[in-house]
């Protein structure tokens, strides 16, 4: 299977709303980070919460944002980051 992204890669990730459940976190929706790691294909966990085990596998990358992108009032260290590992199906690369 080939990976869309590679390490390095800018991603935006979906702004997207979907009912019913969702493993992507809303406060990083809509926001751009840079993937740090491919982590592997896994079954996706949206389709496994409605009992669909068949379902094809999908690339999960660790994408790194700086905090002050995630939450605009962070009044840490401007330097300070936060990955989150996301679905492929999720990401958008940033010269799309």
């Amino acid at each position: 299977m080939s990976n869309r992204f590679a390490i390095g890669d800018s991603v935006r990730v979906r702004t997207a709303f979907p009912a019913g459940h969702c493993r992507t976190p809303f406060y990083c929706r809509g926001k751009t980070g840079t993937v740090t790691r491919y982590c592997g294909d896994f079954r996706n966990p949206e389709e496994l919460a409605y009992g669909v085990y068949d379902g094809a596998r999908s690339a999960v990358y660790r994408v790194r944002f700086a905090q002050t992108d995630l939450w605009p009032d962070y009044d840490g260290p401007a330097h300070d980051k936060c990955d989150i590992e996301i679905y492929e199906h999720w990401l958008v690369g940033e010269d799309a």
